[in-house]
């Protein structure tokens, strides 16, 4: 266990032959199909595939957002049915309350669960200094950057101890030296706490750059084309983005994403899965 509290032996995700779909008769969108896979506690996984391919409704169902419409979803070997604490949400654009300063913000879970004042602003300020933000206890959302603000939200799901983090496209508004930025703090966090980390992107080097595995998406209806793991060393430096096997999964990932491409990177019917292109790497 971390020294916050935060637990490596919880947070294990199953979805089995997970199918969503909207509207009925003609109007009716399938979108996911068949999704299945585990996630060990602890484990970073990225989701990684093209826009509208049913990555955040995939999200949506783990969080409680969205009921599938076929299979099931679990976390710790219980089903989904409704959102909860124990799955923290950040979305593309920060969910704040414009209204409350930063450490209000923060401390405002605490607050939910009967946490006493001066014990929730203790705790959220001790998340905030993770974040750095030390000095912006008493500032507003909007005196804040785009990236200052997506610090204050991871701030304000850590600070209520999840054990799953559901990241949907987080860093896909900033700017690209602001989101290598977050990326690495993102990655500090996670080996601080070890909570288990479903990040959805659309971007290839994100996907990689930050994961244990990576699932990769089909166009609508999504499912999952590939499911494999990034062996690259940790702790992750940005020099990784030009080595030669970062840049071969990366080729890989764009065969996989071309609209033209088959199921899988060789042309095959089947999926690919963890270790496949591991195995043929240079």
């Amino acid at each position: 266990m971390s020294r916050d509290g935060f637990s490596p032996v919880t947070g294990a995700i199953s979805l089995r032959d997970v199918g969503v779909h909207f509207g009925t008769g003609r109007h009716a969108v399938q979108a996911v199909q068949g999704a299945s896979f585990d996630i060990a506690p602890g484990e970073f996984v990225s989701v990684l595939g093209p826009s509208g391919c049913g990555k955040s409704t995939l999200l949506g169902v783990l969080a409680g957002f969205t009921k599938p419409s076929s299979g099931e979803a679990l976390v710790d070997g219980l089903p989904v049915e409704r959102p909860g604490a124990e799955r923290a949400v950040v979305f593309q654009q920060p969910t704040l309350f414009p209204w409350k300063r930063v450490l209000a913000n923060v401390a405002f879970g605490p607050k939910m669960r009967g946490v006493g004042r001066e014990e929730r602003k203790r705790i959220a300020a001790d998340i905030l200094r993770e974040v750095g933000l030390a000095d912006f206890h008493h500032h507003f959302p909007v005196q804040l950057s785009g990236g200052m603000q997506q610090r204050v939200s991871l701030a304000r799901v850590l600070v209520n101890r999840p054990r799953v983090l559901l990241m949907d496209e987080p860093f896909g508004a900033l700017d690209a030296q602001t989101r290598l930025q977050m990326q690495e703090l993102l990655l500090e966090l996670w080996a601080e706490h070890r909570i288990t980390v479903l990040f959805v992107t659309h971007d290839i080097d994100e996907a990689l750059f930050l994961g244990d595995r990576v699932l990769v998406f089909s166009q609508r209806p999504g499912r999952i084309m590939a499911d494999f793991r990034i062996e690259l060393p940790r702790p992750r430096t940005p020099a990784l983005l030009t080595s030669d096997h970062f840049v071969y999964l990366k080729r890989r990932c764009l065969g996989l994403l071309r609209p033209e491409a088959t199921s899988t990177i060789d042309g095959t019917s089947q999926p690919v899965f963890a270790g496949d292109i591991e195995q043929s790497s240079p």
